[in-house]
């Protein structure tokens, strides 16, 4: 981002709003890399180093939170391309929280609660503290006493100073109690796949092309398959899925565009829910689409769908498109979706009528805050050394297509982009991978050699990443578990 802009924010903001926005900052930036800031030149380097200042989105999100959106003008541009991200605005809900109740609370409250809390904290610490800000923080030295699943103290705090500032967490409050456990029965760990371990490196582009691409039919997905061998019989039957009812199936689109204040909206989501509903309508699919919902009512449409008769569908699409981060989207509420929980109301178990049919899964939405870059691919190797990599490659891929296979039979996840890393939509024109994805069924649908929808999914991968997008690069991620082949074509 432009130096001069930056230096002007600074100039604009006195100690205490960068005090703010140091606060904010807690999740995103090391705690201690926050310490003796004292200026917002020095938080800006810090944000940086993150890659946090790589468009204006996040620090747009800052300023708006402290109040000081007469700033916002600074960091427009006539020179702005038309590509945006699905990133989830990184500033957590919980943090924008304690902000506001610092925002809202009067001094004589403050005083009330360095009272309150002293016999907790410790006198010493209690007097260092300048703000509620402050207050907060060495509240979350101890999980105990405050954290983004533990409020109870600060709310216990806050019903014997102010009514209304207690009612302000207790929203929040309530929705943490609510949200559903990591851990179920076994049969719902069939419909989930934690996509990337954070204990693990991040992988490298052509890593993930190693292990998720499709190829050729999905031969490739399976190194011990055994060789294709051409045959002059024609195609047996039973290796696709049938396509007989008419309609085929149905396609459910979520768009969320209009989301809160605190997340910005999603400009040109419409061209895409439009673009597939004409696209699943000429394959044969009945297209409904649901604009802007809530977590909760993305849950629950999709619980409803999953308790349908399916025996007169062939096959069933859901589209989702939304900010999103690693495993989940969001509803228009800023409230999480596990994608697990998109998947789980169609296994065999919850829709048993969809059994053996196939079921498309395609998200448009960021998977982490993360850019990728491009490099160079390496040169051919001796023959030799081929083998030995190749070796190694079997034995180091293996426990990993031991990871990818518990989503349920016959599921197609078809993601706009790799975990950890963000994907990117046109304002005008829609996202890159839907449109795409558009492209490459329609002008598969036209193609006389009936191509089925893995080979569809790679020639997506190919086209989305040759592209450079606000100078990154995107890679998108399919994963299934089909045991059949789908080619769709026109009705």
């Amino acid at each position: 981002m432009d130096r001069l802009k930056l230096s002007s924010i600074d100039e604009e903001l006195d100690s205490s709003e960068v005090a703010a926005l140091c606060f904010l900052c807690r999740d995103v930036v090391n705690k201690k890399r926050l310490e003796g800031i004292g200026d917002a030149k020095k938080l800006f380097l810090r944000l940086e180093e993150k890659g946090l200042l790589d468009n204006h989105l996040f620090l747009r999100q800052l300023l708006q939170t402290i109040g000081r959106a007469d700033l916002l003008n600074l960091l427009e541009t006539d020179s702005r391309r038309p590509e945006e991200t699905d990133a989830i605005p990184m500033l957590s809900e919980y943090r924008v929280l304690l902000y506001k109740v610092y925002a809202d609370m009067t001094n004589e409250n403050f005083k009330k609660m360095t009272f309150l809390l002293s016999d907790k904290l410790g006198r010493r610490q209690i007097e260092t503290c300048k703000t509620a800000l402050d207050v907060f923080a060495e509240m979350e030295k101890n999980v105990d006493l405050l954290s983004n699943t533990n409020l109870r103290e600060l709310h216990a705090t806050l019903l014997q100073l102010d009514q209304q500032l207690a009612l302000t967490i207790q929203p929040y409050m309530d929705g943490v109690t609510q949200l559903p456990p990591q851990n179920r029965s076994a049969h719902v760990s069939m419909d989930y796949q934690r996509v990337n371990d954070p204990r693990q490196p991040t992988q490298s582009i052509d890593e993930s092309m190693s292990v998720t691409q499709p190829g050729d039919g999905g031969a490739s997905v399976c190194p011990d398959a055994a060789p294709h061998i051409e045959s002059t019989t024609p195609p047996d039957d039973t290796e696709y899925y049938a396509l007989t009812h008419k309609p085929r199936g149905l396609c459910v689109v979520i768009n969320n565009e209009e989301f809160l204040p605190c997340m910005k909206d999603r400009q040109g989501s419409r061209q895409d829910a439009k673009s597939l509903d004409t696209v699943f309508t000429r394959l044969g699919f009945k297209v409904v689409t649901y604009n802007n919902l809530t977590a909760g009512d993305m849950r629950l449409k999709l619980q409803q769908l999953g308790s349908r008769n399916f025996l007169d569908d062939d096959a069933l699409v859901v589209c989702v498109l939304s900010h999103g981060e690693e495993e989940c989207v969001f509803g228009t509420d800023g409230q999480k979706v596990k994608l697990r929980e998109l998947t789980k109301p169609f296994t065999s178990i919850g829709a048993p009528t969809l059994a053996g049919k196939p079921k498309l899964f395609f998200i448009q939405a960021c998977q982490g805050s993360g850019y990728q870059r491009g490099s160079m691919p390496c040169p051919p190797r001796p023959r030799q050394e081929e083998k030995d990599e190749q070796s190694r490659l079997e034995e180091d891929a293996g426990p990993v297509r031991g990871e990818t296979v518990p989503w349920g039979a016959d599921f197609l996840l078809g993601m706009a982009t790799v975990p950890e890393c963000k994907s990117f939509r046109n304002t005008v024109t829609g996202s890159i991978y839907i449109q795409q994805l558009c492209t490459q069924l329609t002008m598969s649908a036209k193609s006389p050699a009936k191509d089925d929808i893995l080979t569809v999914l790679t020639r997506v991968n190919r086209e989305v990443s040759k592209g450079e997008y606000l100078n990154y690069k995107q890679m998108p991620e399919p994963k299934y578990t089909l045991t059949k082949k789908l080619v769709l074509d026109f009705v």
